[in-house]
C-alpha cells in the first residue's frame, strides 16, 4: 500500500541526511554528496513504500550508517581528523600568546613597581625557546616593549602538535606492495 510522503515526512528524512552528512566530513565532498543523495532518494522510494517512521527505523541511526560508509572509504581503525588538527592549530596559538603576553606584562610591572620610575632600556630573554627577547624602554613611569616574537621552534611545535591530534599521517595514500609484473625473460626461464 503506498504512503504519502508529507513536508514533516520530508523535513525527518533531511534532518538524517544532515545528521549523516556531518558524520561524513573526512570523505572527499563529490563522495559525500553522491552518499547523501542516494540515502535521501532511498528514503524517499522507502517512505512511499512502507513509511516514513518504518523507513527510518529500517535505515537506523545516521551515526552507525556514517561509520559503515566511513569503513567502506578509508577502511576500519582509527583515522585522521582535519577538525582536531584545525582545532588544535586555532586554539594553541591563543592560549600560547595568552601565556606568553602575560609573562611580558609581568616583568614590565616588576620594572614599574618601584617609585621612583627608572628611566632607561631593560632586556628581558622571554621565555626560552619559545620567543624572542623583549626589549622594554621605560620614560617617566610608562613602559612600552617590542620583541617577543616566536621562535623556529614554537611554530615546529604547533605544525607537529596539529598533525599528531589530527593523526594527519594517515590522510596519506597508502603503498600498496605490488609484485612486478613478469618480464619475457622471467617466462622463457619457466
Amino acid at each position: 500500500m503506498p504512503h504519502t510522503v508529507t513536508r514533516l515526512d520530508r523535513l525527518r528524512i533531511e534532518r538524517l541526511v544532515w545528521s549523516l552528512d556531518q558524520r561524513l566530513y573526512d570523505l572527499p565532498s563529490r563522495t559525500r554528496i553522491a552518499h547523501r543523495r542516494e540515502v535521501r532518494a532511498n528514503l524517499l522510494a522507502a517512505a512511499a513504500e512502507v513509511g516514513t517512521a518504518e523507513a527510518l527505523r529500517r535505515l537506523g541511526g545516521p551515526r552507525e550508517l556514517a561509520g559503515q560508509y566511513l569503513d567502506a572509504e578509508l577502511g576500519e581503525g582509527a583515522r585522521h581528523s582535519w577538525l582536531a588538527a584545525a582545532l588544535f592549530a586555532l586554539t594553541t596559538p591563543l592560549v600560547l600568546n595568552f601565556f606568553l603576553s602575560e609573562a611580558a606584562n609581568a616583568y614590565q610591572q616588576a620594572l614599574t613597581a618601584t617609585a621612583t620610575h627608572p628611566d632607561g632600556s631593560y632586556t628581558w630573554g622571554g621565555v626560552t625557546w619559545l620567543q624572542s627577547p623583549l626589549t622594554f624602554v621605560l620614560h617617566e613611569g610608562q613602559a612600552t616593549h617590542v620583541g617577543g616574537a616566536w621562535t623556529p621552534l614554537t611554530y615546529l611545535i604547533l605544525l607537529g602538535g596539529a598533525v599528531a591530534c589530527g593523526r594527519l599521517w594517515r590522510a596519506l595514500p597508502r603503498r600498496r606492495n605490488h609484485r612486478p609484473a613478469p618480464s619475457a625473460t622471467d617466462s622463457l626461464a619457466l
